[in-house]
């Protein structure tokens, strides 16, 4: 396996670990400690996703420039790096945004309802594991 396809491999199955990790495990569990407040819980979501965000950006430009730059295992892992890297702006860009200015504003309760925006990133969450995980097996089998 070349250098390049074994640092997309590698990027391709940290970033789903990261996201499986922080999305999937941390964010709801987090609501279940003893004395969580709702206040406390969101803040706390607040910087792990910025983080995680931030470390995404980081992931999908390796991804892309380890294309862009010698890893040839085809078109489909092209398409799925660009489908991956628009998930991550979307999450970035419009929909972290418009999650803080909601909880931001001062109405969190216990009785709050899930929000379509909410929705709307799990969904996009489920979409990125499955593109990370398809992205991994192209690769390795390049």
């Amino acid at each position: 396996m070349a250098v390049s396809t074994a640092v997309l491999v590698a990027a391709a199955f940290v970033w789903l670990g990261m996201v499986l990790a922080i999305s999937f495990i941390e964010a709801p569990l987090k609501f279940q400690a003893p004395g969580i407040t709702i206040e406390l819980g969101v803040g706390i979501g607040r910087l792990v996703f910025k983080a995680l965000n931030i470390v995404e950006c980081v992931l999908a430009a390796a991804v892309l420039a380890v294309l862009a730059l010698g890893a040839h295992p085809g078109a489909l892992a092209w398409s799925l790096a660009v489908v991956l890297a628009v998930i991550v702006v979307l999450d970035v860009a419009v929909l972290r945004p418009r999650m803080d200015r909601r909880v931001t504003g001062g109405n969190l309760s216990d009785a709050m309802p899930r929000h379509t925006l909410h929705f709307t990133y799990v969904g996009l969450e489920v979409l990125k594991v499955v593109g990370l995980v398809w992205l991994g097996i192209v690769a390795l089998a390049a």
